[in-house]
């Protein structure tokens, strides 16, 4: 039987930022370990995007050789506490899990965590090369490749737009999914490496490419996020209450602004309606509870089937009192003294599926309106366009798409201009979280490091 991790009574943690789930006891780790078939052909390690040696980590937390097991995971990850509480198993490494065809998958997630709560980075001797690159990101891609260039004994220097380090991971993930203890264990780990970190320097504000380039750095991997919110695009967004997702969790996360002495206090209202169901729409709608709106909805397009937020993260927002609201599409938001007083919906039914499987949903003619005095818009993000502005004024023009985003090299993540490179939420291949993140990092780190072999 798969081992469930405990956690806190939700009528208890909707009323703190404190962890939801306790980490594994060391019974139930070994009890879940002893789960594992260890395949001959592990189908988790396919569906792990840095491909971490899923059965043999396993096998050596069995064999009660924890040790082992955390050099294991960091040999290809070096957030292993991270990852395993905020990576969609269910859909990657535990999605390919063979005993979950006829059973229930090992809880790879949880154990990942065990393991990377329980051990310490092991420092790795490191042979200075005399070469230095540049990362433009504290957060996932720009971690994973600080880790995997460092140990190939080039210097790097991290530079974080923002006062404190992490990224997304800081900013954007609520501590009761990813206690900031957890995250600064992480950082810790690649500064005993000799990793070099400067936070408050916007990279195209404070300092150029050609700056970067000119001061010595012989590449560079652009991983700064996508930190240009979408919006809905409809009469009253310019209303007061009406946020992003992005800055509702940063005022939260990173400023504090739910608590008492703050510069920056947070107006928090009676109702609030999230529009989105992703992990950032969960993310914001759990938040809101916790900060002390009284209704809090998550309003979604289309059914709770086609949510694409982690399950787990659907779960524990219902069990927090987070109300869902299916098959309502946005209109009108209706504003009294300049503040949000009430917003209109569509009433939505669901098409046929399109080549891509996924059904759209169309109005119906009918309406509801709903009254709410704050709306938080969590439909993704697009590309900052500060670095590419700056580089274009320098002579540096990147090649983009119509989104914005840098076109690379699906393999090395080189970009169009020679030895600069870019990855994570700037230029996505696949669906955006952190373990893909990782996954650009270390592909970025790979092709960084043979290009410098090669000087």
């Amino acid at each position: 039987m798969r081992q469930r991790a405990k956690e806190q009574d939700a009528n208890i943690r909707r009323t703190n930022f404190e962890p939801v789930e306790e980490n594994f006891t060391y019974e139930q780790a070994k009890l879940e370990a002893q789960r594992c078939l260890h395949c001959k052909n592990p189908q988790c390690v396919k569906g792990c995007p840095v491909n971490i040696n899923i059965p043999d980590f396993i096998k050596a937390l069995k064999e009660d050789n924890i040790d082992k097991a955390g050099e294991i995971i960091r040999e290809t990850s070096m957030l292993p506490s991270v990852c395993g509480r905020v990576c969609p198993q269910e859909r990657q490494c535990e999605g390919k899990c063979i005993l979950g065809i006829k059973s229930e998958p090992i809880a790879i997630g949880a154990l990942e965590r065990y393991v990377g709560d329980n051990t310490t980075a092991v420092i790795p001797e490191i042979t200075p090369t005399g070469k230095r690159v540049a990362i433009v990101g504290s957060g996932c891609a720009g971690i994973t490749a600080a880790a995997d260039i460092r140990k190939a004994g080039h210097e790097v220097t991290v530079f974080e737009a923002l006062h404190e380090f992490g990224g997304v991971l800081r900013y954007g993930i609520p501590p009761f999914r990813l206690p900031r203890n957890i995250l600064d264990k992480e950082i810790d780990n690649l500064k005993s490496m000799g990793v070099k970190f400067e936070k408050n320097v916007i990279v195209g504000k404070s300092i150029t490419l050609e700056q970067l380039k000119d001061d010595g750095f012989d590449a560079i991997f652009l991983c700064s996020g996508a930190g240009l919110p979408k919006m809905l695009g409809i009469p009253g967004e310019n209303l007061n209450g009406v946020l992003s997702a992005n800055e509702f969790l940063t005022r939260v996360n990173l400023m504090h602004a739910n608590e008492q002495q703050t510069a920056t206090p947070l107006r928090v209202g009676e109702k609030a309606a999230i529009i989105g169901g992703g992990n950032v729409a969960m993310d914001a709608a759990r938040t809101a509870v916790r900060v002390g709106y009284k209704t809090v909805y998550i309003v979604y397009r289309r059914t709770e089937k086609e949510l694409p937020a982690r399950l787990e993260e659907i779960r524990h927002a219902k069990e927090e009192g987070v109300i869902f609201k299916f098959l309502l599409s946005p209109k009108e938001i209706i504003g009294e003294n300049g503040y949000v007083r009430s917003m209109n919906f569509e009433i939505c039914e669901l098409g046929e599926p399109d080549e891509s499987g996924r059904r759209s949903p169309i109005g119906t003619g009918e309406f509801l309106a709903l009254e709410i005095d704050t709306i938080i818009v969590a439909l993704g993000t697009g590309p900052n366009p500060i670095i590419q502005k700056s580089a274009k004024a320098e002579g540096i023009d990147f090649d983009v798409d119509r989104k914005g985003y840098f076109i690379v090299n699906p393999d090395t993540r080189e970009t169009s201009i020679e030895h600069i490179y870019a990855g994570g939420d700037v230029a996505p291949i696949g669906e955006s979280n952190a373990i893909n993140a990782m996954g650009a990092g270390k592909k970025a780190a790979k092709a960084i490091n043979e290009y410098l072999a090669k000087l």
